[in-house]
């Protein structure tokens, strides 16, 4: 088996992007240095620009190559993608990003003989297989919880696995692994749908009614303050990391935040609404926020509502 060449069998944009994340980081351990990441869509690069990106650096530097789409290659890069796959040039990893059907369906059979490292990333369809991620999250971070456990958190979280993935991190970062129903509940009790991340998307989109609807509904039934003061951040930092780049390619972009490209894609429709001072002024906003629900402010629901508030409203109105 070959630790550089990957198959990510399945599309989910959360799923993919953290094996890329992880093997990216792991390489730039092993080399000192950061080890460039280039993301495109296998269909839509031709052969002679594949094979530009496949061959060997006249500098010896190490890189990953991620061939977003395999499915849908054309059959010209589709032979050449097999072929490298059976004799890597030194210094190249290589990542496909493959549904496991499609008309290059031969392809995965092609990988896995060539001794491809498999990762399964296909979106759970089924509440058990939510279930079964949310196990794994948990066990991942060195903590055993109870199967009821495991079942609360997928019934109040919902099912977008990057907000599965972030509470379970939360519930283990602030019980100290002592992750019990109680923990859960107190985090989480209330509408499944209304999370933080709901929250802060109507606030970075200008919906102020929305926001303080979302967030009234979860400070009525005990979501954390610091849940809800981290994703609002976290909205706000990801516009203003993307917006830095301007209109560019979301795979681009995603390879240099190391970013999902659908996530990418998503906060571009949102940052075309906000200009430089305004999202400057958010940034400031939510870093007050931080320390305000972590026992600076005389009252933090206060200081939430502030927040999501003065967030929704620096929104320039244009584009709206």
């Amino acid at each position: 088996m070959s630790d550089r060449l990957y198959l990510l069998l399945g599309d989910d944009d959360f799923l993919t992007g953290r094996v890329i994340k992880q093997v990216a980081a792991q390489q730039s351990r092993d080399a000192g240095e950061d080890v460039p990441v280039t993301r495109v869509r296998a269909g839509e690069v031709s052969g002679p620009e594949l094979a530009e990106l496949l061959s060997p650096s006249l500098f010896a530097e190490d890189r990953i190559v991620v061939l977003e789409s395999a499915a849908d290659a054309g059959k010209e890069p589709a032979g050449l993608i097999t072929a490298t796959a059976k004799s890597l040039p030194e210094g190249i990893t290589m990542m496909l990003i493959h549904t496991g059907g499609g008309r290059q369906k031969a392809m995965v059979g092609e990988l896995r003989k060539a001794g491809a490292v498999e990762v399964e990333c296909a979106a759970p369809k089924w509440p058990s297989e939510r279930v079964d991620f949310v196990r794994k999250e948990f066990r991942s971070l060195g903590v055993r919880v109870s199967a009821d456990v495991v079942e609360l958190v997928t019934d109040l979280v919902g099912s977008d696995l990057r907000e599965l993935s972030a509470a379970c991190h939360q519930l283990v970062s602030d019980t100290g692994g002592k992750v019990d129903e109680a923990a859960v509940r107190t985090y989480y009790v209330g509408r499944p749908e209304v999370t933080g991340f709901e929250v802060a998307d109507k606030a970075v989109t200008g919906d102020l009614a929305g926001a303080l609807e979302a967030l009234a509904w979860a400070q009525h039934h005990g979501t954390a303050r610091v849940l809800l003061a981290d994703a609002l951040a976290e909205a706000v930092h990801a516009i203003a990391r993307v917006r830095s780049f301007g209109p560019g390619d979301k795979f681009s972009i995603a390879s240099e935040l190391g970013m999902p490209p659908g996530r990418v894609g998503k906060v571009q429709g949102q940052a075309r609404a906000w200009d430089t001072a305004s999202i400057g002024r958010a940034v400031l906003v939510v870093a007050d926020l931080n320390g305000a629900v972590k026992g600076q402010a005389a009252d933090a629901d206060y200081a939430l509502e502030h927040a999501v508030s003065t967030v929704a409203q620096l929104r320039p109105r244009r584009g709206r």
